[in-house]
């Protein structure tokens, strides 16, 4: 089994950026640029690489090749969003990887991109990208249309997973510093499963409604060293047995009610006697339906908030009051119809970067998670009914 800690590692040590590696200070997936880059790269990657992986690391600074870390990036429809643009895609990766010299939010994103051999191109335009582009990598570049020439990366790519293979030693040290540091304000606990997988796990235990839920949590693929969920703010449930660990994340949506959850997304972790897992994704998500006249009130009410502060004019009491809920009321006005809520919610957010709420950012990032997820989910049940 690879340690993924371990994989970066060696590649930031051995390797500039080349044929079958690249690496990013961060992705920005809120806008069609910010796509088409990353679409370009992956493009880019597995046609050069049809015989071998290759990978895109996140949170590097290119400058001096030192880990500056990114936010917790729970995005396991990342793959939808390949498939939806790219014909022949490739299938992708993302995992978020712990770092002991990072803040305890931030990691190490690694993407792996897993060989093909067919030629991979744009079957959707997207920002200045034409259908039927294609991406070649040459050097550290990824170059449109350019000459098809297989690099031969194999053998380097098995060495470097070889050398990236997880030991005993490291397992019982990520074990220990999760237990001992990682929450040591919380209650923390561990599982192994089949003898050799663990997860470690630590959260503040609450009841809602007589519902025993987990909030603030902290969960590690102990083996990868691959953090599997990290939230300050939503709050699962989790069910385990000996073969299987199950997570199932909850929004908090009510409009002036603090205990209606709504069930997110599970997320299933099957572990099988031969030494393979496989993680299952599953959206349950049924936004839930407002009266149209107070969804319609508390629009235009945020449109006059996100006014002032794009006039750059100082915001009275209630108004602040009001700030403090404009991310998840402008998603509950998008999910309900008000399709240009996304766009005003996204045209402060400079504004709620700076702020000195920190949670109003946080709450911005969270919001555009689960959005973003909702719309990968979308396109591809739309991809599917296209393609029956």
């Amino acid at each position: 089994m690879i340690n993924k800690r371990l994989l970066i590692k060696n590649l930031l040590a051995q390797y500039d950026e080349n044929s079958f590696y690249d690496k990013k200070l961060q992705l920005n997936l809120h806008t069609k640029q910010g796509k088409a880059r990353f679409l370009k790269h992956i493009c880019a990657l597995t046609n050069s690489n049809p015989n071998n992986k290759s990978f895109i690391i996140v949170g590097v600074d290119d400058t001096d090749n030192i880990l500056v870390g990114v936010d917790f990036y729970d995005d396991s429809k990342i793959q939808n969003l390949v498939n939806a643009f790219l014909f022949n895609p490739p299938s992708i990766t993302y995992d978020n990887v712990v770092f002991s010299t990072l803040e305890k939010e931030k990691v190490v994103g690694l993407i792996t991109i897993f060989p093909d051999e067919k030629l991979t191109t744009f079957k959707r335009p997207i920002a200045d990208i034409p259908v039927d582009r294609y991406f070649v990598r040459i050097g550290s570049t990824s170059v449109p249309n350019g000459p098809l020439l297989i690099n031969n990366n194999k053998e380097t790519v098995e060495s470097l997973e070889k050398l990236s293979q997880t030991n005993l030693e490291n397992i019982l040290d990520s074990v220990i510093s999760f237990m001992l540091y990682t929450s040591k304000d919380l209650k923390a606990n561990y599982k192994v499963f089949k003898e050799q997988f663990i997860i470690c796990w630590s959260g503040k235990n609450i009841k809602v409604r007589g519902v025993p839920f987990y909030s603030r949590v902290d969960i590690e693929f102990i083996n990868e060293h691959i953090k599997l969920y990290y939230s300050e703010l939503d709050v699962v449930t989790l069910f385990y047995d000996e073969g299987s660990f199950v997570l199932t994340e909850y929004l908090n949506l009510g409009l002036n009610d603090k205990t209606s959850y709504y069930p997110f997304e599970e997320v299933r972790l099957l572990f099988y006697d031969n030494g393979s897992y496989e993680i299952r994704n599953t959206m349950l998500f049924e936004p839930p339906k407002y009266n149209q006249n107070i969804l319609e009130h508390i629009y235009r009410n945020s449109q006059k908030i996100i006014q002032k502060i794009l006039n750059d004019e100082k915001l009275s009491p209630k108004e602040e009051r009001i700030l403090s809920k404009l991310s998840y009321n402008m998603m509950l006005c998008y999910l309900n119809g008000f399709s240009s809520a996304r766009e005003d919610l996204i045209s402060v957010k400079d504004f709620l970067k700076i702020h000195q709420d920190k949670e109003l950012f946080t709450a911005f990032k969270q919001v555009m998670r689960i959005l973003r997820k909702l719309k990968y989910e979308k396109e591809t049940d739309e991809e599917n009914n296209s393609n029956r």
